[in-house]
């Protein structure tokens, strides 16, 4: 019997692989694209999994590919990008998936503000950015400033601006313009406070929170990913306080069952909403709950592809491991990736430090504002979620990306 994964993360296949195998399966990847699996694949043992090539942006294509995988028992989808078409596909397969609907609800960051707002749960709704001359007016007579525009179906924080002033406003529309968008512009109010992921699972509605992940971004008023940490220690009842609130924001939001990446800012009135992901969380976070927790996360996530009640919904959490720390590592222009100094420098710091290639050499690099410009990750472990990420910073300043030429 095989579980079909359509497209995935970056990172986690080895556990997903050794997940589907605890279940009794075998795991097959559909993908377009298996450079982007390569630090994966070429860790892993021949023949640990199915690599299928696939245009996976392909409805028809992926749909005669899905229907040659032998004994397939179920559909997972770890990525926003092809969440909806994993869920469409799954309901004409007849195997265990979310509602479509559900999906596309969560799909469309605007409609999820505007469910939220209407149920008294956040306290701005999202507006629809108009295009033309009447876009600011729009913003600033609606939202007011601060604000936040972002791209209704977005994904790795690409087109989201924050603008602080009118000039601000003014030159965010205007590269908006000149931006690919997904969805459509929305604006929304800007959220004051430190920002957080909490990372759930659920089953038929019912909630459990894993922890919480601290997030840095960029002091740009572009967004970009800067470094994470997990577990962070709060008081017990303000982490109650935030698995009540979650559980209701995904009961709000269609999301029944599976793994859910929820971002939130904690202000000083309590946890308001970002965005809900339903998936594990991106980059590292799939590793180091893993890790910390002291079990294979992926795990549930075979078993809610089949079907089947998660038991990391009621399993003992042993949060005993380490705490982590990762920084994503950025070139500072675009160009052609050449390699990186300081790789070997990292064996000095502490915690344990790893080296997580994104890109490898020879790659072009065509924008460095957002995920795409991620050429690496480094990971360090610590007693505390605060001293890993002092750890991992310390290391990762002294690996640069070696960039030449234009893209």
């Amino acid at each position: 019997m095989t579980i079909a994964a359509l497209e995935s993360l970056s990172f986690g296949l080895g556990r997903m692989a050794e997940a589907a195998a605890e279940t009794g399966h075998r795991l097959c990847l559909l993908t377009g694209d298996r450079s982007v699996y390569r630090h994966e694949l070429a860790t892993l043992p021949s023949g640990a999994l199915t690599v299928v090539e696939v245009d996976t942006h392909d409805p028809r294509a992926t749909r005669r590919a899905l229907a040659e995988v032998p004994s397939l028992a179920g559909l997972i989808n770890t990525t926003d990008t092809w969440s909806e078409a994993g869920a469409t596909l799954a309901a004409e397969f007849g195997l265990p998936g979310p509602d479509p609907e559900a999906v596309r609800l969560l799909r469309d960051k605007r409609r999820v503000r505007e469910a939220l707002h209407a149920r008294g749960m956040s306290r701005s709704s999202a507006v629809a950015v108009p295009s033309g001359p009447e876009a600011a007016g729009a913003v600033l007579r609606e939202v007011g400033l601060p604000a936040v525009l972002k791209d209704s179906a977005g994904t790795s924080s690409r087109n989201v601006w924050i603008v602080y002033d009118e000039e601000a406003l003014h030159r965010a529309l205007a590269e908006c313009g000149r931006a690919s968008l997904m969805g459509t512009l929305f604006a929304e109010a800007f959220l004051a406070g430190p920002l957080y992921s909490a990372e759930t699972i659920s089953w038929e509605g019912a909630t459990r929170l894993l922890g919480v992940l601290s997030r840095q971004t960029s002091r740009e008023n572009v967004v970009r990913e800067e470094a994470a940490a997990f577990p962070v220690a709060l008081p017990v009842e303000e982490r109650a306080g935030i698995e009540a609130w979650v559980g209701r924001v995904l009961a709000a939001s269609g999301h029944r069952d599976g793994f859910a990446h929820v971002e939130f800012i904690l202000t000083a009135r309590g946890p308001e909403l970002v965005e809900v992901n339903r998936r594990i969380g991106g980059a590292l976070v799939g590793e180091v709950l893993c890790r910390t927790l002291g079990t294979n996360v992926y795990t549930a996530m075979m078993e809610v592809a089949l079907g089947r009640r998660p038991r990391l919904l009621d399993a003992p959490l042993y949060a005993d491991g380490p705490a982590y720390g990762f920084v994503l590592v950025y070139a500072d222009r675009p160009g052609v990736l050449k390699g990186w100094h300081g790789l070997d420098e990292l064996a000095a710091f502490p915690g344990s430090v790893e080296w997580y290639p994104t890109r490898e050499p020879g790659e072009t690099l065509a924008h460095v504002g957002d995920q795409r410009g991620c050429t690496g990750i480094v990971l360090a472990a610590a007693a505390t979620a605060e001293l890993a990420q002092h750890r991992a910073w310390s290391a990762a300043v002294r690996v640069r990306p070696v960039v030449a030429g234009t893209p």
